[in-house]
């Protein structure tokens, strides 16, 4: 069945195809023929024949199996060809300081675990080399991630040499500015921040370039980047028209889609031609989305992986309940009884699901959803805490709202934070120490754990209370899952076994390739498509013998550029 808009019915739907579809003998098969003969594949114009108007059961399998092959076989294309261009390249050696880096470690107010040894010393040894490191730093909420990061761009800044790290929003880079700044106070490094809304640096020579005159605000983004050795921003920062100063390393936080285009801009900006050769950034991608390793590689075969698989020794477990309706009114109690003790929680709302949501716009799905969160907001607000400040965020507000929003709960001016999944990925917010989440069956196993990593950030004991509507066994079975496991990746493999790929990694999407037909977890079609790619690459890189293919592989990654 297809997938429905407005009034139209599957009968008409039909119908408007069967006009048109002897069109798909005019479409160009790009896919090379020695692939298409190698591998047993259909053409291009039989696959969308079987796929809308199959004869019998296995003409579906046999076009599936066609248009599957071909996004894999355009994934591993582009991957392959993304890690020739990115190893011709040459990148600056960064010498590893042994002795400053231990004393900087031996004066850390807490103890390096050794998962974060391992990892920080792989990205040290790759960063030591003169050709490029790609690599992905993988790492439940709450590892110790940006201290594995902060180790390599401070042996960069002794190197005389430039580092920049970029968050996904502008909340979590002013974070990380802070964090980073107070833990180099006393190394004498410069550390600037470049946001939409704020520039600044952690030196005195930013306050009398500022009283100088009024700067605009490039004069002042070129002042942070020829003066700071450590820069933070947004995603946004490559985009803007500025121009690194010996840029050697770049960290992205929370950021899956770092695909051809982002180098090939980061490359553009930082990039320096020497006698021919392009000497580009390493490039050090983090991530909390667990994603087995095997499928990691298989994704981004042109990508090394460090996982850090343990928490630090001190953080406390964070205590996971399943709380029946009947005990709501106890749990609320509970949540006034560590607010009183001066904490504060989150409470997370699901999108409704209509039973056809086939008849929704996005847009009225979304809206659903925000009015759950209103009304909630509303409940809470009005009967369960009156005499308590309540905060709602949820994807509808602008940009400003949530940051305000945000900002004031890092401030502890409100007290229980009313949202949707919109909670904001990675920021830190110590004194949160319960997360509630309603109709918890709605939500992933590793979206739920990574709500969870939202609260259990500091010495507090923490909570995370699931209420759900289902009784169903396959519900409960996850959330008992969720009570027993603290570890992101056991989690994700446990959803994968009890909901499949496709829905696990769905609400997921932008940290993948957008597939429509394949499945990610097809690892022997993956296969297959990786080595047929390798073999086109190997007969002519340069694809000027399929001009077909080579327009379709433009086309590719213009799709999957960095938003």
């Amino acid at each position: 069945n297809y997938h429905l808009t407005g009034n139209l019915t599957q009968k008409q739907l039909r119908y408007l195809i069967k006009q048109v579809i002897g069109l798909a003998e005019w479409l160009e098969d790009w896919l090379p023929k020695e692939v298409i003969k190698k591998y047993g594949l259909v053409s291009l114009a039989e696959a969308i024949k079987k796929i809308h108007f199959p004869q019998k059961l296995e003409d579906v399998e046999i076009a599936k199996q066609r248009l599957a092959f071909d996004e894999l076989f355009l994934v591993q294309l582009q991957s392959i060809l993304a890690k020739q261009e990115f190893s011709a390249s040459t990148a600056s050696s960064i010498p590893f300081d042994e002795q400053k880096t231990k004393d900087f470690v031996s004066k850390l107010p807490f103890k390096l675990t050794d998962a974060q040894r391992k990892a920080s010393w792989e990205i040290l040894l790759d960063i030591a080399k003169s050709k490029p490191m790609t690599r992905l730093l993988e790492g439940d909420v709450g590892s110790g991630k940006t201290l594995v990061a902060i180790l390599a761009m401070l042996n960069v800044a002794w190197n005389d040499k430039q580092a920049v790290l970029m968050a996904p929003t502008e909340i979590l880079a002013k974070q990380h500015y802070v964090t980073i700044s107070n833990l180099l106070k006393d190394y004498g490094i410069t550390v600037g921040l470049i946001t939409r809304t704020e520039k600044k640096m952690n030196k005195s020579e930013v306050r009398s370039q500022k009283s100088e005159n009024k700067r605009t605000k490039k004069a002042t983004s070129d002042f942070i980047l020829l003066n700071s050795k450590i820069i933070i921003g947004t995603h946004a920062i490559i985009q803007e028209k500025i121009e690194f100063n010996d840029l050697a390393l770049t960290v992205i936080d929370e950021q899956h889609r770092f695909g051809v285009g982002q180098r090939k801009t980061l490359i553009s900006k930082a990039g320096q031609l020497n006698e021919g050769i392009i000497s580009a950034p390493h490039l050090l991608s983090m991530t909390a989305t667990p994603i087995p390793r095997s499928l990691a590689l298989a994704l981004y075969g042109d990508l090394d992986v460090s996982v850090i698989n343990e928490m630090p020794a001190d953080r406390k477990k964070i205590i996971t309940k399943v709380v029946l309706e009947k005990d709501r009114q106890a749990a609320y109690d509970f949540v006034r009884k560590e607010i009183g003790n001066g904490r504060q929680a989150f409470v997370i709302c699901p999108l409704i699901e209509m039973t056809d949501t086939a008849q929704l716009s996005e847009k009225e799905i979304s809206f659903l959803g925000t009015k759950s969160v209103k009304e909630e907001y509303e409940k809470l607000n009005k009967e369960v805490f009156p005499d308590l400040n309540i905060g709602m965020l949820h994807g509808k507000m602008k940009t400003a709202e949530k940051e305000s929003v945000m900002n004031e709960f890092i401030a502890n001016k409100i007290k229980v934070l009313v949202a949707t999944s919109v909670v904001e990925v990675g920021v830190d917010i110590p004194n949160a120490s319960i997360m509630l989440i309603e109709g918890a069956e709605r939500f992933g196993l590793a979206q739920l754990h990574q709500f969870r990593g939202r609260v259990g950030r500091s010495e507090h004991q923490s909570y995370c209370l699931l209420f759900s509507e289902s009784n169903s066994l396959q519900s409960n079975t996850r959330l008992k899952a969720l009570v027993d496991h603290d570890d992101g990746v056991t989690l994700a493999k446990i959803d994968l076994k009890l909901r499949g790929p496709g829905e696990v990694y769905g609400t997921m999407q932008k940290g993948f390739p957008e597939l429509k037909v394949a499945s990610l977890f097809d690892f022997d079609l993956m296969k297959k498509a990786k080595e047929a790619a390798q073999l086109i690459v190997d007969t002519d890189p340069s694809l000027n013998g399929w001009p077909g293919l080579k327009n379709k592989v433009g086309k590719f990654e213009d799709e999957i550029h960095l938003e």
